[in-house]
């Protein structure tokens, strides 16, 4: 990691970007010089469509909405108010919505410290907790620019039923959802036959740039953040977008090119703990969605804390986040990120939208569309038709953990992990994927920084189905360098999905074979663990793990 300047690089509307110069300065040639001299900063806030080349065009001249749809935006404020008062005994807020629909205001209610439940999962056991908890006093936000979210539907259908089951009638369930989606998307029909009430997002915004469109600002509100001053904080830093100096996003974009043109193409993400909250999970999904195409791509690896393994490597640069202005050593850790990213949530969301935008023309990509995400759903849904594929046996069984070894691979836990890691070489990542539930199996998430200790390579972790709307176009598009470790586990008590002939954790074994296909497309290395008693598999995986430290 690189040591920061005393003062900010740049700084604009309250935010500030730390050591993207040094970042730049240590290219062959200034990538944030050539940005200027073909006019990327005038060109970006004038939304010109023709800036990732003559393919991207039409996605570009369809998806540049966000750099000023914080300013529309402001028009759902007074919709909001009166919806807040009219929903006032609703006090549970559920968000049932999918990568872009769900990951903003997730950090924005953390950030805020507002209690929002994000539903983004097909885990029954998780399903079904949300659907016990406070279920008179819950309003469900349905979540999808598209309206055809299999989640997102999927929740729309449990949480119906459990309305009328309690002995509500279907006009007093419809009181409990409220729908935001695209103009025009089947998801507003349903939403009409529902008798719920419907706030339209801004149809010139893609999925991951949504943050303060609707998608952010509904869900949140609802919750009791006071989303104007996200929109005010975003309408400062807006003026920086069109300089040439004086510009943070321009800096942060032109250090991401530069040292992903170099080499280093891993951010690893730390919050340096001063008031924002999460950010990473988005960034995540904004990065390698943005760039994740073509064998090109921003791999980016979300760290729990700034003394957790994972933020160093020849190969990785190291950005900080956080909300107050000021840089230095990460806490606890006596070193400096390469990169300080700084200001209020508001300008965050805009700064890293630019900046994204930006490196995505250094790197030839269209920022605006997600070729292989479908992959994965296209799959998942021929499972679903078709019925699972004939059940491999496993290479070994060893107490409450199937091994299902990848060819070549030793069959025993501790040969297949070591085959497994062995692989990653000097370039390669790891990524770990879990199709459990995110609260009840939240010890799943201690495998990223263990394995990111005894690999010393970049390491990601990522829930099923959620990462498939977010680094999993990344997974199948991006540098095929990556070696995957599923993680699955026994479904005790299952849960219907309404109308459907599949039930929630049949589509989450669906999900997580249509992705093992994906991959499987592509050659890449992939272990599969399969938990039969989840928490004692844990453990017993968890050690597994700690034991390679020796």
């Amino acid at each position: 990691m690189g040591e920061l300047l005393a003062a900010p690089a740049e700084a604009a509307g309250g935010l500030a970007v730390y050591g993207a110069l040094a970042v730049d300065g240590s290219a062959p040639a200034s990538t944030r010089q050539a940005l200027v001299d073909s006019g990327v900063p005038s060109r970006l806030a004038a939304k010109d469509p023709t800036l990732w080349g003559p393919e991207a065009a039409a996605d570009a001249r369809a998806g540049l909405g966000w750099l000023d749809t914080h300013r529309r935006s402001r028009e759902l404020l007074p919709q909001l108010a009166e919806l807040t008062a009219e929903l006032a005994d609703l006090d549970h807020v559920v968000l049932a919505g999918m990568g872009g629909s769900s990951l903003a205001p997730e950090v924005i209610a953390r950030t805020t410290g507002r209690p929002l439940t994000v539903l983004d999962t097909t885990d029954p056991g998780q399903v079904r907790a949300a659907l016990a908890d406070r279920l008179a006093r819950t309003v469900v936000v349905l979540a999808s620019k598209s309206g055809t979210t299999v989640e997102t539907d999927s929740h729309r259908r449990a949480y119906r039923q459990a309305f009328l089951d309690a002995g509500l009638t279907e006009a007093e369930a419809g009181r409990h959802f409220v729908v935001v989606t695209d103009p025009g998307s089947p998801l507003e029909a349903v939403a009409a036959e529902l008798g719920a009430i419907t706030v339209l997002a801004d149809p010139e915004v893609g999925g991951r740039f949504s943050a303060l469109t609707a998608f952010g600002v509904v869900p949140c509100a609802l919750a009791g953040v006071p989303v104007a001053d996200l929109l005010d904080q975003a309408e400062a830093f807006a003026a920086s977008l069109d300089r040439v100096d004086g510009n943070p996003g321009l800096a942060l974009g032109a250090a991401l090119a530069a040292a992903a043109t170099a080499g280093r193409d891993k951010v690893a993400l730390v919050p340096d703990g001063t008031g924002v909250e999460g950010l990473g999970d988005w960034l995540e999904q904004l990065l390698a969605e943005s760039t994740g195409k073509g064998g090109q791509g921003i791999l980016p690896v979300v760290v729990e804390s700034p003394d957790s393994p994972g933020l160093t490597g020849t190969d990785v640069l190291t950005v900080s986040y956080g909300g107050a202005l000021a840089a230095g050593d990460l806490p606890g850790t006596g070193t400096a990120p390469d990169v300080a990213v700084n200001g209020p949530l508001g300008a965050q969301f805009l700064a890293w939208e630019y900046a994204t935008a930006v490196a995505a023309t250094v790197l030839g990509v269209d920022p605006f569309d997600q070729p292989n995400v479908t992959e994965s759903k296209e799959h998942t849904a021929a499972i679903l038709a078709e019925g699972p594929p004939p059940a491999p046996a496993p290479s070994s069984v060893e107490g409450a953990i199937e091994v299902y070894a990848p060819p070549g691979a030793p069959g025993d836990l501790a040969g297949a992990l070591r085959h497994l890691l062995g692989g990653l070489g000097d370039e390669g990542f790891l990524a770990v994927t879990a199709y459990l539930d995110r609260h009840a199996d939240a010890d799943a998430a201690r495998l990223r920084p263990l394995l990111a200790e005894v690999t010393g390579r970049p390491v990601t972790f990522g829930w099923g189905p959620r990462y498939l709307h977010s680094t999993g176009q990344y997974h199948k598009g991006g540098p095929q360098v990556g070696s995957f470790l599923q993680v699955t586990g026994t479904v005790d008590v299952d849960l219907p999905v309404p109308g459907k002939p599949y039930s929630f954790g049949e589509l989450q074994a669906a999900q997580a074979a249509g992705d093992r296909r994906a991959l499987a497309g592509r050659e890449r290395p992939l272990l599969r663990l399969h938990l039969t008693e989840r928490s004692a598999g844990l453990a017993q995986l968890l050690d597994a793990v700690g034991s390679l430290r020796a």
